[in-house]
């Protein structure tokens, strides 16, 4: 923790920081990976005594990388000796000049170990369309300019790939000595692929590759040759921890890249502040002149013998009327559970290769942010869970003792597991067959409906729509993270029965 912007704030050690910033030119300035300047970096805090804290010897893997230098004579004359081992005569500022005028451009160490991570992660393999998608993408990206910009849209559901194919392409054009970044507003997708792509220690060589969607504001047009935007449909209009920065995103990342490539589920928008669009980024695309080519994925839910499970849930939630009004469940392990225990426990059996997660509607208060012993999603007498939203953070999908805690939409979007245990809560209820959902129900401090009451006293009935749209949206994302299998448990007995009439099943699997 440190006193800053007049407040006590948790930051990152300032040897980390240091060995980070080193690791950034190191990867991505040319005046250092091509010129012969060695950069070694250090942290010197002249006005902090040691403590015990700052110096723990758990921060070793990084003091080690960036030697600490504190306050005190003799920590002065250590940062002498380390700056007089590693500098040996001055150049009247020539290296200052060739850092700050480096050309920005990865470096072919930075892409060639990228590359090796991932011919050695079979997850990322691209199979049928992805494929094809992948390799027509990339031709694009290649041939894009100043000049002759282009714009993507490759449009996909959940379980089509799009976050292989995105991860595949930034490898690609990283390469290839293009400039770009993967980018996405929720940070899960990025931390946990940032996470399969490299442990903890090496991740660091990679991190600047990825980015949140808030930093686009203020950049230069055409700063980037390419921009990898995974989960579109989630971008924001403004930008900013107070949501007053810049103009829009989509807009903010066609201008900032000659090539941008928006990946994009318009169902799945989960949130009022959502605003990612096809045609957002057809409208900015035509405002900049760039090309605009679109592709779809096709499902590999048919991987699990499913190509109605999507359809039957846009049915069954009432989101798009279709044909397909009843499941078997010989095709898709889908079951309604009669208790949250029994929930758990069956998706606790499943979880063998760390694959099966529990989630739920976000209608419980976050007890356990103030008070780590409080439980957060409490059913009945025997069901106490906390919310997986501070301990494992973004990476709460890959922790292995995360199988014990509850997440929910803001850190699954973006990601899936083989089974997927579901509590639906009070905001989504049934009765005599007709859905209805209740704002009212979803926790007061839930962003993705935040300010919605106001807005009903303008326009009450586009509000309502927009509402009752996001909170089914939500369920339909919660319930396709699984791609072999669904398990719900509903707070509602009503609405337990609902779905158990929509599935045919050969024994009673509740």
């Amino acid at each position: 923790m440190t006193y800053l912007g007049k407040g006590l704030r948790e930051v990152v050690h300032p040897s980390y920081q240091a060995w980070s910033y080193a690791t950034l030119l190191e990867g991505f300035n040319e005046a250092v990976y091509k010129g012969g300047i060695a950069i070694k970096p250090c942290a010197f805090l002249h006005n902090y005594a040691r403590d015990g804290v700052i110096d723990d010897p758990y921060y070793s893997g990084y003091t080690e990388k960036a030697p600490l230098f504190l306050k005190g004579a003799k920590e002065q004359e250590q940062l002498r000796n380390f700056i007089k081992q590693h500098v040996k005569y001055g150049d009247s500022k020539e290296v200052l000049y060739e850092l700050a005028n480096g050309r920005i451009r990865p470096s072919k160490a930075l892409a060639d170990a990228l590359k090796g991570l991932l011919t050695s992660k079979p997850e990322f393999v691209l199979i049928d369309d992805q494929k094809e998608v992948f390799e027509a993408t990339l031709a694009s990206a290649r041939v894009a300019s100043s000049t002759a910009p282009k714009v993507i849209i490759i449009e996909g559901g959940p379980g089509t790939g799009k976050t292989v194919v995105a991860i595949n392409l930034l490898v690609r054009l990283t390469s290839a000595g293009l400039l770009g970044q993967y980018v996405s507003k929720n940070a899960a997708p990025r931390n946990v692929y940032q996470s399969k792509l490299a442990e903890t220690i090496t991740r660091n060589r990679f991190s600047n590759l990825f980015s949140g969607s808030g930093r686009f504001f203020d950049i230069e047009p055409n700063t980037y040759d390419f921009l990898i935007v995974d989960e579109a449909h989630r971008l924001n209009e403004k930008s900013g921890l107070y949501g007053n920065l810049g103009e829009n995103q989509v807009q903010e990342l066609i201008n900032a890249s000659t090539c941008t490539v928006f990946f994009i589920d318009e169902d799945q928008r989960v949130t009022l502040s959502d605003i990612g669009s096809k045609q957002a980024v057809r409208e900015f695309a035509a405002a900049k002149g760039a090309t605009v080519e679109e592709y779809t994925l096709a499902s590999q839910f048919r991987c699990s013998g499913s190509d109605g499970y999507l359809a039957w849930l846009d049915n069954t939630l009432d989101i798009l009327p279709t044909a397909n009004q009843i499941l078997d469940t010989s095709e898709y392990d889908f079951r309604v559970f009669e208790s949250p225990q029994a929930l758990h426990n069956a998706i606790e059996d499943k979880n063998d290769q760390n694959k099966a997660r529990v989630v739920a509607g976000y209608c419980w208060p976050w007890l356990s942010k103030k008070n780590p012993h409080a439980d957060d999603i409490v059913i009945g007498d025997e069901y106490r869970r906390q919310w997986n939203l501070d301990k494992d953070g973004s990476l709460w999908i890959i922790a292995p003792e995360s199988i014990e805690q509850v997440g929910c939409i803001h850190t699954c979007q973006g990601l899936e597991v083989d089974y997927i245990g579901v509590i639906i809560g009070p905001d989504f209820i049934v009765r005599n067959s007709k859905i209805i959902t209740r704002a009212d129900e979803r926790d007061r401090h839930d962003k993705s409906i935040r300010g919605y009451k106001k807005r009903l006293k303008i326009d009450p009935e586009q509000v309502t729509a927009e509402v009752d749209l996001i909170i089914k949206n939500t369920y339909r994302t919660l319930m396709t993270r699984g791609m072999k299998g669904c398990y719900v448990y509903c707070t509602d007995e009503e609405t337990a029965e609902y779905f158990r009439a929509m599935i045919r099943t050969s024994t009673n699997m509740s």
